[in-house]
């Protein structure tokens, strides 16, 4: 534990990295653009089938670019480490209002969604439609709650960070591969889980090396990251598309595999290389009307996307078009504005609870903050598994999720200006 209160020794950046910021809001809005461009929708009158444009022959390559959850955990571990540097508080009040600020927005989410397909149901919409989209709906935060995880454990990797620096991250690239190892030899693919730890925190470590000016040769990073994930997919069992595709025998997300974590080390060295190109894009106010709002769209699309395609697919009998076809291109900018249209009154709506409100505070014990990040993973992970689907489980899990937000409030750090998402 004597690890884990350290903090980093050299002084945190006089001002806040815009890459960080650019990094992040482009990750969200690439992650919102891609899910509602690739379903492919259809309603026989009784099932809604939902296919995926990226299945199309020869396309999966697109995925070595869109996939950029890799790049959202190194921005996240990037600022992880510059805000625990410049937090003036310990490490479990820093983590209980992380906790918060990742916590609080999911409580409007719950409340729609607890009672929203009873309320349904009871209107008669089709069972099985309604099942799909609530259970979606919570299979995306398995970010958050991954997420979480790297959050928590920040204050000691951050220890491990200062004393063996570029170390760290090798170490837990080599825990993916024996894991991948074992999984395959074995045949056990649930041995590949231990890679939501491993993959994810390489990724996430590597953002401590950028914020510390120690991510030397991000050229060589690229081409040794992409170029292992060439290797891996030509003669390995990992195939070439790094998300998960419908009828696929093995994913490289679901469990995350050495695939994934040498494209993201790609990323990572490709986006660092053009740092300073980046940073010259037309870009500031767009940052700072997307960022306060970056967390409500991820987790506000796909309920935009359900409530288009209840109306257009479900309801009118519409079907997506082949992937790629004329009609498809056609059609896609009607399609990208229903939906832009029902996700604007949510931004508006909801964008308010990214920031938690203030309360009474207590003094922060590792014992308390500990338990809350429990009890916030604990329902993240519930509901990553079993969705808003009527039933006990969502119930439990919002009601441990708030059980961890209460016992922020009793040790949660004194409420402060609003903070960017790179700070």
């Amino acid at each position: 534990m004597t690890v884990m209160l350290e903090r980093p020794r050299p002084a945190p950046p006089a001002s806040r990295d815009p890459f960080l910021d650019i990094l992040r809001v482009f990750g969200m809005a690439l992650v919102v653009l891609q899910h509602w461009t690739i379903p492919v929708l259809g309603y026989d009158g009784a099932r809604l089938t939902t296919g995926n444009a990226l299945a199309t022959p020869g396309v999966w390559v697109v995925t070595w670019v869109s996939q950029v959850m890799p790049l959202v955990f190194f921005a996240g571990g990037a600022a992880n480490a510059i805000s625990f540097g410049r937090s003036p508080a310990g490490g479990p009040r820093w983590l209980a209002g992380r906790l918060r600020r990742l916590a609080w927005p999911l409580l409007p989410l719950a409340a729609v969604w607890i009672p929203l397909p009873h309320l349904l149901l009871a209107l008669g919409v089709p069972e099985q439609p309604l099942e799909t989209g609530a259970r979606l709906t919570g299979q995306l935060l398995w970010f958050l709650a991954v997420y979480l995880i790297a959050v928590t454990a920040t204050p000691y990797l951050l220890g491990l960070h200062e004393r063996y620096g570029a170390r760290v991250p090798a170490a837990l690239a080599a825990g993916a591969v024996l894991t991948d190892v074992a999984r395959f030899m074995s045949g056990i693919d649930a041995v590949g889980y231990l890679n939501v730890v491993f993959v994810w925190l390489a990724v996430h470590q590597l953002g401590f090396l950028y914020a510390s000016g120690r991510l030397a040769r991000p050229g060589l990073l690229a081409a040794c990251g992409y170029g292992a994930a060439a290797l891996l997919v030509a003669f390995g069992p990992y195939p070439g598309s790094m998300i998960g595709l419908p009828g696929a025998e093995t994913s490289n997300m679901a469990p995350p595999t050495l695939a994934i974590m040498a494209v993201g080390f790609g990323q990572v060295g490709l986006a660092v290389l053009l740092r300073e190109r980046i940073l010259r894009l037309p870009s500031r106010r767009l940052l700072a009307w997307a960022a306060p709002r970056m967390m409500t769209a991820y987790l506000w699309h796909m309920p935009a996307l359900f409530a288009v395609t209840g109306v257009v697919v479900v309801g009118l009998g519409a079907r997506t078009p082949e992937p790629g076809g004329v009609l498809w291109f056609a059609g896609w900018p009607l399609w990208f504005g229903l939906l832009s249209l029902v996700l604007w009154p949510l931004l508006r709506w909801f964008a308010r609870y990214e920031e938690p409100p203030a309360f009474g505070y207590g003094v922060a014990t590792w014992g308390t903050t500990l338990a809350a990040a429990a009890l916030v993973g604990g329902g993240l992970l519930a509901l990553t598994v079993a969705g808003f689907a009527p039933g006990a489980v969502p119930v439990l899990a919002v009601a441990s999720i708030a059980a961890g937000l209460w016992l922020t409030s009793v040790s949660a750090p004194q409420p402060a200006r609003h903070l960017a998402p790179a700070e």
